[in-house]
């Protein structure tokens, strides 16, 4: 007796093999995670926190960056094959594009996650090693922690939806990493309304989980850090979900 793998699972397997295949993917997923230990050694090594940061946050400085090239591994994992016309090869074998986004959405999003959180808990006990003790507050790294790789997953979901709105490498990039920073950016030129405008930014719901002391409610809005995450998940999820409309509408 023989048996069948779901389709779901079938094209999670596919997207996996394409994934680890793929160089550029494969080293923007490595610098993603390699970047918040050499963030957090390098505070630690040049004494350059600040006197009102937390470890927490001190020893995740370069988690923004890293956030940001999660959301390119995402845009990348589908513009890729637009660029080289594998996508046609995809969805000749798996007509329903449905399953196919699905799939590399839980794809980047579960890779994220995983590497996100070691990476950022590895960064927390490196810096929390290599501080001087007592000199600064500790910060609350859990449950922040779980937070901090969940925002990394939304990142990477959110550079996915552009890849597919957009299916050029440069331009998904370039995309995405101005809905990244141009929030904060711009949200000076608002006003009142500037911790509304910068509280958008994924990376404000990631400053504010990291607890550092630049996450003030006058530049990244007076959302908690996790009604911020949630905010910021809810419109990846329907940026998702318009790519989704578009892509079965119109033509490879």
């Amino acid at each position: 007796m023989t048996t069948t793998a779901a389709p779901g699972a079938q094209a999670l397997a596919y997207e996996w093999i394409k994934f680890r295949s793929v160089r550029s993917t494969v080293w923007t997923t490595v610098a993603t995670a390699v970047l918040p230990v050499l963030g957090a050694v390098f505070v630690a090594t040049t004494g350059s926190l600040q006197s009102d940061d937390t470890v927490l946050g001190g020893s995740l400085t370069l988690s923004v960056v890293a956030q940001m090239l999660a959301a390119v591994v995402g845009a990348l994992v589908v513009t890729g094959e637009y660029s080289s016309g594998t996508i046609r090869t995809t969805f000749a074998a798996r007509p329903r594009r449905a399953t196919v986004l699905a799939a590399k959405a839980a794809l980047v999003a579960g890779v994220m996650y995983a590497l996100a959180l070691a990476s950022c808990t590895l960064a927390y006990l490196v810096g929390d090693a290599l501080l001087p003790e007592g000199r600064y507050a500790q910060g609350e790294p859990l449950p922040a922690l779980f937070g901090i790789a969940a925002s990394f997953a939304v990142a990477a979901v959110l550079g996915l939806a552009v890849g597919t709105l957009i299916r050029h490498s440069a331009g998904a990039v370039t995309t995405v990493i101005g809905l990244l920073l141009l929030p904060s950016l711009f949200g000076p030129l608002f006003g009142d309304a500037e911790r509304w405008i910068a509280g958008l930014s994924p990376t404000a719901a990631l400053e504010k989980l990291t607890q550092t002391s630049d996450a003030a409610a006058d530049t990244v809005g007076s959302l908690g850090p996790w009604p911020s995450l949630l905010l910021v998940a809810g419109y990846t999820t329907a940026l998702a979900l318009g790519a989704l409309v578009l892509l079965r509408r119109r033509d490879v």
